[in-house]
């Protein structure tokens, strides 16, 4: 009777303290309610991280100074202030010593073997996609050059604190492979277009490809397998309805590139005799627009197309970097977030914007929306950390799972450095995060509650095995590189 009484006592006392505190400061919490309920000291836990700066990147952005989040079975069990350790005997114990605690990154767009082919044909090349992207491709692919590829991007991508990207590309269970071997996790769709592939060598051959790679991964822990019908312009309209209807047939996600360029609506009448306004009225009269729907890049979209994607639920890829240096555009996301369409953040392929670091693409983000719109106040550093954790989660339809840190959702955890040269001092960890940090200054990373990196090192692959597997491949990439048409051409000004 008395344990009982002086229980619900200490719940009191534990309740005002967290209103008292909340009172001075909204957005940090003093206890979490998960905390708060739970008795006794010595429970078991896998890990737990003590003493960070957390930012939960839940729905109200609340924030713990001096924090602790608990690890068991794969999940977040808890989280609260520096008294919530000490309810916990864990296997590992983490001091994050006052360094930045978030959820992982997640990439929405990317094409990771291309990592293969970096740098190339950046010297006055008018077409890359037609001039060097496809030539290359057809030359060089191959299973084994895929595999170890997408082992050294899907490498960037974790130790740069991505714990979840989407991809597209060829041989994606190559791909699937490789992110499963470093550990994070993975959005694969095997891409459906209307030429011969290094795996399909009919046309429309990836829609095979894609139905044994979803029966294969259907179940997966850390992969999601997902169709992707390329372009608009690169398959027919009967195709991308085929496409669309077997990510329906197995519940998986649909992804296509649409509006990238600002001629798809006529390449689509020239290539197919489809005559529409626009790429998004096009593809919304083929009936695949909708909440499993992701449109990579949307940059070419008008009023009317943007109320089409809000109305249907579809979600953006959002790829700042890759679309500027690309020249194609810059989409309109301060309108698109106004909207309230998901969406999230993408590097697009390493070829398109030489990186896979959500930390560049999110800065990048933010400056350039400032500019294009001549308003400081837009896309403010906690919209754009929003887009790079749980705006993708809520893009790729991971939410209930991923992209916050909260009681039942899966540990997909970061530790960002706030005391090296370029992070110190930080006074806002969300402009610290958007204008300051970037991958370098990743110490830990938890995928699935396992730790992948520790100290900045990988522990899941022999990074020195993976240099030289890519010195192979560099070796063979650059020999075809120099056959390539584009090099009698004469280089256009800048």
């Amino acid at each position: 009777m008395r344990l009982r009484i002086l229980y619900k006592l200490s719940m009191v006392v534990l309740v005002t303290a967290s209103i008292l505190i909340g009172a001075f400061y909204p957005n940090t919490k003093a206890l979490s309610v998960e905390a708060a309920r739970i008795p006794g000291n010595n429970q078991k836990a896998d890990l737990v991280i003590k003493n960070g700066h957390i930012l939960t990147m839940n729905a109200k952005k609340d924030a713990f100074v001096k924090g602790t989040v608990v690890i068991k079975d794969k999940k977040i069990i808890a989280i609260g202030d520096e008294n919530l350790e000490k309810q916990y005997k864990a296997s590992k114990v983490i001091n994050a010593n006052g360094n930045i605690v978030m959820p992982g990154m997640i990439n929405t767009h990317n094409h990771v073997p291309m990592v293969a082919f970096r740098s190339i044909g950046e010297e006055g090349v008018g077409n890359r996609l037609f001039d060097v992207f496809f030539p290359l491709e057809g030359k060089l692919l191959s299973r084994d050059l895929i595999y170890k590829a997408s082992i050294h991007g899907v490498i960037e991508m974790a130790m740069g604190g991505v714990t979840t990207y989407a991809d597209m590309y060829y041989h994606e269970d190559e791909v699937a492979k490789a992110t499963e071997k470093i550990g994070i996790r993975g959005v694969l769709g095997e891409t459906v277009i209307s030429f011969p592939t290094v795996d399909a060598p009919e046309p429309y051959g990836g829609l095979k490809y894609a139905e044994d790679f979803i029966k294969q991964y259907k179940n997966h822990e850390l992969i999601t397998p997902s169709v992707v019908a390329h372009a608009p312009y690169t398959v027919s309209p009967e195709m991308i309805k085929a496409s669309k209807d077997l990510a329906k047939k197995y519940q998986v996600p649909f992804a296509i590139h649409a509006a990238e360029f600002a001629d798809e609506a006529q390449r689509v009448e020239t290539k197919f005799g489809q005559k529409y306004p626009s790429v998004i009225k096009y593809l919304d009269s083929l009936g695949i627009l909708d909440e499993n729907t992701m449109l990579a890049h949307a940059i070419h979209i008008d009023d009317e197309d943007i109320n089409i994607i809000k109305q249907r639920g579809a979600t953006i890829a959002h790829n700042p970097i890759a679309n500027t240096k690309g020249a194609t555009g810059v989409a309109p996301a301060i309108k698109i977030d106004k909207a309230g369409i998901k969406m999230g953040l993408g590097t697009d392929g390493p070829m398109s914007s030489n990186t896979m670091d959500v930390f560049g693409t999110a800065g990048y983000a933010a400056r350039i929306h400032k500019l294009v719109n001549k308003d400081q106040s837009v896309m403010p550093p906690s919209k754009v950390v929003e887009l790079a954790t749980i705006g993708g989660a809520k893009a790729l339809g991971l939410d209930k799972k991923i992209g916050s840190l909260e009681v039942g959702k899966y540990a997909d955890i970061i530790i960002v450095d706030t005391h090296a040269p370029n992070t110190f001092p930080t006074f806002d960890p969300y402009a610290t995060l958007t204008y300051a940090a970037g991958p370098q200054n990743v110490i830990d990373v938890i995928v699935n509650g396992k730790l992948i990196v520790e100290n900045k090192k990988l522990k899941t692959y022999d990074y020195k095995k993976d240099l030289k597997d890519m010195e192979g491949i560099y070796k063979q990439v650059a020999e075809v590189e120099k056959t390539l048409p584009y090099h009698q051409q004469k280089p256009t000004s800048e």
